[in-house]
């Protein structure tokens, strides 16, 4: 008996000899991350191996997949590959459960003991998961915040009214904890009531700053997105706006596992033009949007009539204004974000007839011909007077309505603009001055020149940069149609007189025997748009390949500005008729563009997709069809 005690007794000492050489890390902070679908839970440290024990969050049924050629590069600049993985295979796909949670482990060398910290990252391929700054010592060292972060900013008593002059908008800022390989550029989407711009790509530098100048007419909204955290701010002409993104505490607030942690620290800090007030309503971070809660908001309006709509979405502003006024916050804060519920309001009710029909699809959960049945069957009318309402709303015709980044739809929409106007019987206001302003420079961004008539109407506005502004845009894109005039590597199409049924196959015909990307898209759509010429770089590293662009729009793309437009799409151009752009979007089961195909040499469907899957996806499905 007394040799297997001793045996059981070693045995039991070097078992609590090994785990005591294991140091265990719980839930690690960490600076910066590339997607929220993986998080460490915990780092085991010993002088055999590192694992990183991953919880996974992604959508139930779908897969994520972990590379094989991952790695952690540590505090010391030394990479460290993974080894395996336990309870997942690198480089197969690993199928999310039920629900939409998983645990995994991945197994690395074991590191040197002065290693502070370490960043994970499956390479630079894009979509790649990344976490940066994963701190050893479990806590995060210090923020370091510029000088503009730290100055004082004035509190306002009352929104200034905003001036409407020409100029340049100065945007500076710095995002934390910048680290290379990190995505070096974003893009800023303006929502001013007029945009010069729709969006302006900035550019980050190795320091992580970035400046801009930014050209804009008056007080312009702007939302800029660090991952997936919104980050609104305020420009204006001659004036400069800093932003300082701290990228760990925007992380935190999106982490799963660290989000109920406390934090003193602010996800932006604001400096400059309105710093006040951006950073008041960045803190309260008020809901103002009457359906913020979509879901409920869909369920809450189910079998309700056009009336009864409008009664719910009337109480909810109502009971956002009080909220609003229990506030502690500036007058000039509360102003902005009651300006904000009006919009809401406004806006919702303006779209009554479609709300209703998207409640009844998604509590009904009709499904693909049941939708378009449904919506063919149950036209909503509405009464004469249902809009007489907007009466009510006296503030979307202030200038205060210009600090509201909602306050864009409202302008840009020739539906509210004429309810709007028989509701207060007048067509007079700053809305209107900028109504007619904003839907003639959208004609202009979307390829059509200002007309004499609308020339007219704008030189009789209040002041002379509008009429200065649209002259200027107008010229500058009949300057760009002439060049477009020049190009090559674009080609218009007929599709001919053939039959619904035979459209599609007879378009295709001519270019069987190529590998096919077929784009349905439309003149008016902005993803469409942007997927188009982001997508350019790949086509220039293809062009070797046997590959024909087709692109297929219909007539809701007016002739003009799609022969304008399409000079910068290379490819082959089918504008096809309104009833043969119904059956194929019937035929193909289309539900939005842009909706895209990809055809093998002898005809074959291979690939589709609705929504722009990004260029590696596009690339890589091209490259599978090629190589057949």
């Amino acid at each position: 008996m007394k040799p297997f005690v001793l045996i059981t007794c070693f045995l039991l000492s070097l078992t609590t000899f090994t785990q005591a050489q294991e140091r265990i890390i719980e839930q690690p902070p960490f600076t910066a991350w590339s997607s929220t679908s993986i998080e460490i839970d915990k780092v085991a440290l010993s002088d055999t191996a590192t694992v990183l024990h991953i919880k996974a969050f992604y959508r139930p049924k779908n897969w994520i997949k972990i590379a094989s050629g991952s790695f952690l590069k540590g505090s010391d600049g030394e990479l460290y590959p993974l080894r395996h993985g336990i309870g997942i295979t690198p480089d197969q796909k690993f199928w999310m459960p039920e629900s939409g949670q998983a645990e995994f482990k991945l197994v690395f060398p074991p590191l040197p003991k002065d290693i502070t910290s370490i960043d994970f990252s499956e390479g630079d391929t894009e979509g790649a998961f990344k976490i940066w700054g994963i701190q050893l010592d479990g806590k995060l060292p210090k923020l370091k915040l510029p000088a503009e972060a730290t100055e004082r900013t004035k509190k306002l008593t009352t929104l200034p009214t905003p001036k409407i002059e020409k100029g340049k908008a100065l945007l500076e800022g710095q995002i934390l904890d910048f680290e290379p390989g990190m995505s070096s550029n974003f893009t800023i989407y303006l929502r001013g009531a007029v945009n010069l711009e729709q969006k302006v790509d900035i550019k980050v530098n190795d320091n992580g700053q970035f400046s801009s100048e930014i050209p804009v007419i008056t007080t312009t909204p702007a939302t800029l997105y660090a991952g997936i955290e919104a980050i609104d701010f305020l420009l204006a002409p001659g004036e400069k706006t800093n932003l300082v993104i701290n990228q760990r505490e925007i992380c935190r607030r999106q982490s799963k596992l660290h989000k109920d942690k406390k934090s003193n620290e602010a996800n932006v800090y604001y400096g400059g033009y309105l710093a006040g007030l951006s950073g008041e309503i960045a803190k309260l971070n008020f809901k103002t949007n009457i359906d913020d809660d979509y879901p409920q908001f869909i369920k809450d309006l189910k079998d309700r009539n056009a009336e009864e709509v409008k009664a719910y979405i009337l109480n909810k502003h109502k009971e956002k204004l009080r909220q609003i006024d229990a506030l502690k916050a500036t007058k000039a804060c509360k102003e902005m974000l009651c300006c904000a519920v009006d919009a809401s309001a406004v806006s919702l009710l303006t779209f009554v007839p479609g709300i209703m029909q998207r409640v009844h699809i998604t509590n009904y959960k009709l499904k693909d011909e049941q939708v378009n049945e449904y919506i063919k069957n149950n036209p909503v009318s509405l009464p004469d007077d249902f809009l007489n309402v907007l009466r009510d709303f006296p503030s979307l015709n202030t200038p205060q309505a210009m600090y509201v980044p909602l306050y864009m739809r409202l302008t840009g929409s020739p539906m509210f603009r004429t309810a709007f106007s028989k509701a207060l019987g007048t067509d007079k206001g700053i809305y209107f001055e900028l109504s007619t302003v904003a839907n003639v420079l959208n004609g202009i961004n979307d390829f059509t020149p200002v007309t004499e008539e609308q020339l007219a109407k704008i030189s009789a506005l209040s002041t002379p940069v509008y009429l200065e502004t649209v002259k200027e845009k107008n010229d500058e894109l009949l300057a760009k149609i002439e060049k477009n005039k020049k190009k090559t590597g674009f080609t218009i199409n007929e599709a001919g007189e053939v039959s619904n049924e035979d459209l599609f196959a007879s378009i295709i015909s001519k270019y069987r025997g190529h590998t096919l990307l077929v784009d349905f898209w439309a003149t008016w759509c902005g993803p469409c748009r942007m997927a188009n010429k982001a997508m350019i770089p790949m086509k220039e590293e293809l062009k070797d390949r046997d590959i024909v662009y087709i692109y297929l729009t219909g007539e809701t793309s007016p002739k003009g500005t799609w022969e304008n437009m399409i000079p910068d799409i290379h490819g082959e151009h089918f504008r096809v008729t309104a009833d043969q752009w119904n059956y194929l979007m019937n035929s193909f089961q289309i539900r939005g563009v842009p909706t895209y195909l990809l055809v093998d040499r002898e005809g074959n469907i291979t690939y589709k997709t609705t929504g722009f899957p990004g260029v590696d996806k596009m690339k890589s499905e091209l490259l599978k069809v090629l190589n057949k």
